[in-house]
This record gives structure tokens, sequence and C-alpha cells, in this order.
């Protein structure tokens, strides 16, 4: 008798995710692996036109359901009405990704403002902890659920152009632990770490200082295309990773030493 072929379980169909910062980089491309292995989809972030457009795209090519729903990740209030907008549509979510992040350009520390501050830890900090508190709870009653938070390599080196980014990014590697914890068994919480990835923020990187990068701190010599965050991101969300949870993956290339933007 041959033995079924036994591998990793992929496979989504019938769940539901949640994307925020999902209408373009690298939120789009999970939303895209996770409907293409069956499940349905929200993508939400400030710019409901491109989520939507995106949510529209995606659903054409995988004929999975896909939405768009406008939120501030910063405000809690509205993170609640997506939430409740969530389930109110489909009944469950058993996947969320806290993806959405900011990273403003700043003159000198000195004279970084407290509103920009606050600005930066609300999007990074603030809204992924609301969210994850709430789905989180949803998910245990509910028996199961995955949790993926999106830190970035400046969490654990970072440049001096973004320390108030890192500060938030190092503080969402700890509060992957911690959800893990809380959470647990019912609901993993991992975190992907990304390095340099090119998305629509590295048009405004130092091409000079990148190219230096690549030449002596990446040892796959360029910078990550922004599908390949989706096998790390399908692994976390499918029950692949059943037995992986309060961990945080680097997605990289190797780099040793982190880059302004993350």
């Amino acid at each position: 008798m041959t033995a079924e072929p036994v591998g990793p379980n992929f496979d989504l169909s019938g769940r539901v995710a949640l994307i925020t910062g999902g209408g373009r980089g690298l939120g789009r491309e999970m939303a895209m692996a996770f409907a293409t292995h069956g499940a349905d989809v929200v993508l939400a972030s400030r710019k409901v036109d491109v989520c939507r457009a995106t949510a529209a795209e995606i659903a054409a090519l995988t004929g999975r359901t896909a939405v768009g729903i406008g939120c501030h990740v910063g405000r809690w209030d509205e993170i609640d009405a997506l939430i409740d907008e969530v389930y109110r549509r489909f009944g469950h979510l058993d996947v969320l990704v806290n993806n959405a992040g900011m990273s403003p350009l700043y003159p000198s520390l000195g004279e970084l403002t407290e509103e920009l501050w606050d600005k930066v830890q609300a999007v990074n900090l603030k809204g992924p902890f609301r969210l994850a508190a709430v789905v989180g709870e949803r998910m245990s009653a509910a028996g199961r659920g995955s949790i993926i938070n999106v830190s970035s390599v400046s969490a654990v080196s970072p440049s001096p152009i973004e320390i108030p980014y890192a500060a938030a990014k190092a503080a969402i590697n700890s509060l992957t632990v911690g959800l893990a914890r809380t959470y647990g068994p019912e609901v993993r919480v991992n975190c992907i770490m990304p390095g340099m990835f090119a998305t629509d923020i590295s048009r405004a990187w130092n091409r000079d200082h990148v190219d230096a990068m690549v030449d002596n701190e990446i040892p796959l010599r360029r910078v990550g295309e922004p599908s390949e965050i989706a096998g790390v991101a399908l692994y976390l969300a499918s029950d692949a990773s059943s037995y992986t949870t309060g961990s945080i993956i680097k997605v990289d290339g190797g780099l040793t030493k982190a880059v302004g933007g993350g």
C-alpha cells in the first residue's frame, strides 16, 4: 500500500483574513497569497480607494471574496468599527495581519515634534495592539486563529533617520511574544521582520547607500521583491505553522545592518 504524501498544509479555504495596509506593497502581496490559497480577504487602510481597487483585482484573479474598508489604524474607534464590520460580513475572522505602518522623515531628533512622535507610535504600535487585543479575544473564544505582526529589521538595528519608527517596531517584537503567551493555545501570534523590499517606499531611498548595502551587507546581493514576503506570510497564516508561536522571523536576504525605511 502506497503511503499518502505528507507535507505542510497551506490551504486557507473557508478562512477570512484581515490585512491592514493591504492596498499595496507587502500587504497586497500577502492578501493575494491568502486569496490564492482559498481565503476571503479584507484590506484596510486610510486610502480606501486603493484598498477597494486592490480588492477588486484580487477577487477577479482568484475568485475569492475580497473587500476594501477604510480605517485609520491609529484610532481605536475606527479599529473597533472595522472589526465589527468584518464580523458582520463574514461571521468570523481567522487571520489578522498588522501590516500598516509609517516612517516619516524629520530634521533632527531635537526638532521632532510631539505630534509626529504620537502619529508614528499610533500607527505602528497603538493600532496593532488594539487590533490584536480585540481580535485575539474573539479568536480565542472561537478556538483558533493566527495573528501576524509586521516589524522591521530597524527594530534591532535602527538608523539615525528612523528612531521613532524603530522604537515602535521593537515594541511590536515584544508585543508579539506577550500576545502569544496571552492567547495561546488557541491563537498563534508571530512576527515577520522584513528587511529591504522594493515597495513604494524604496523610491525615497538614497541609491548610493542602497547599492553599498547590497554589495557589502546583504549576502543575497539584492533587495527583496514584494512577492517574496508571501511564503512566510502564508506559512504563518496556515496550519503549516501549527507549532509556531511567539516567533520573530527575519526576511531580509541576510541583512547585517538596517537601512532607513525598514
